[in-house]
């Protein structure tokens, strides 16, 4: 089995790099995952329950990292058992580009071999399954990190400060001459401008989330 993929992330890339290298968050990202423990030599131990189609098991496995440059890639070796219900093996390569100060891309490439009775299910609804894993994976991992990073809402201009400042400037001096009101201008106001730019990414920051 084969598949490859991208997924943006709504994290920065150091971000991104620290939560998929935190055993605790990827239990949480993990549906039915009971274990996921670092052992002394670098790998973890995991635990699985899976259903595919008709067939469900309880694997046990190791995954080992290699080839590790952080922040931006490592490669996954993963192998499981499931008792009649049959074995897993195989290799992820997964890497993260950064976009921007706050987003980065996650590209993943995974060959994976299965046997036993999950292997007699057939390659489409073993894809199926791999893909349903995957999409609730990133579905679990955007919600821990928008719930870790929260986007920071725009600052509001201080309005009690521009109204202070217009009221001041109304009151002249008792011994001041008068001047002239200087000619009306047309368009908004400089305020007015910046409320309406924060306005529009606060839209924007609501379209993207």
């Amino acid at each position: 089995m084969e598949m490859q993929a991208r997924r943006s992330l709504a994290v920065s890339q150091q971000q991104a790099w620290e939560a998929l290298n935190d055993a605790q968050t990827l239990r949480q990202c993990l549906a039915g995952c009971e274990k996921f423990e670092p052992g002394e030599d670098g790998s973890y131990a995991v635990i699985m329950a899976v259903k595919v189609g008709p067939v469900s098991a309880r694997f046990t496995g190791k995954i080992t990292l290699s080839e590790v440059r952080p922040p931006e890639s490592y490669t996954m070796a993963f192998e499981g058992q499931g008792g009649v219900a049959g074995f897993g093996q195989g290799q992820a390569k997964v890497a993260l580009e950064p976009i921007d100060a706050g987003q980065c891309e996650l590209r993943y490439e995974v060959q994976a071999q299965v046997g036993g009775k999950i292997a007699q299910l057939g390659q489409r609804l073993i894809d199926g399954a791999a893909k349903s894993m995957a999409d609730d994976f990133f579905a679990r991992f955007g919600a821990l990190m928008q719930e870790r990073y929260p986007a920071e809402p725009a600052a509001e201009p201080d309005m009690r400060s521009w109204e202070h400042d217009a009221a001041a400037a109304t009151q002249l001096p008792l011994d001041a001459t008068p001047v002239a009101a200087p000619p009306e201008r047309t368009g908004l106001p400089t305020w007015a401008w910046i409320l309406g730019a924060l306005l529009v990414l606060c839209a924007l920051w609501l379209l993207n989330r």
